[in-house]
């Protein structure tokens, strides 16, 4: 196994796309649809990674990024977005992410 990434976003297809993208490269990934489903899965499993989406009701994924880069910065954070702006990368790692991608991810890419 490569490694253990947790995939956050709201979408479920893109949830499912990214899940068995990775999979079928030899990681072993688990997916939720929400920030809050996300804290609770960091404190309960080791994650080699973070995969998030932006755009999410309630807490965002710039607001989960921060949470665990305080929390766990031993977790590298991507976040991808759809809304590739300047400004949103910048804000991304400013919030402590690794890296920034955008959407529609390119598999190869990620």
């Amino acid at each position: 196994m490569k490694g253990q990434v947790l995939i956050v976003d709201d979408d479920k297809a893109m949830c499912e796309l990214i899940d068995t993208s990775l999979t079928m490269k030899g990681y072993a990934t688990v997916w939720c649809q929400s920030a809050a489903e996300a804290n609770e899965l960091i404190h309960n499993t080791e994650f080699d990674v973070v995969l998030t989406d932006v755009k999410m009701p309630g807490t965002t994924g710039l607001q989960l990024c921060q949470q665990i880069s305080s929390s766990r910065p031993d977790i590298p954070v991507v976040v991808m977005t759809a809304f590739g702006t300047l400004d949103t990368a910048v804000a991304t790692i400013r919030s402590g992410a690794y890296d920034f991608l955008t959407k529609p991810v390119e598999l190869e890419v990620l």
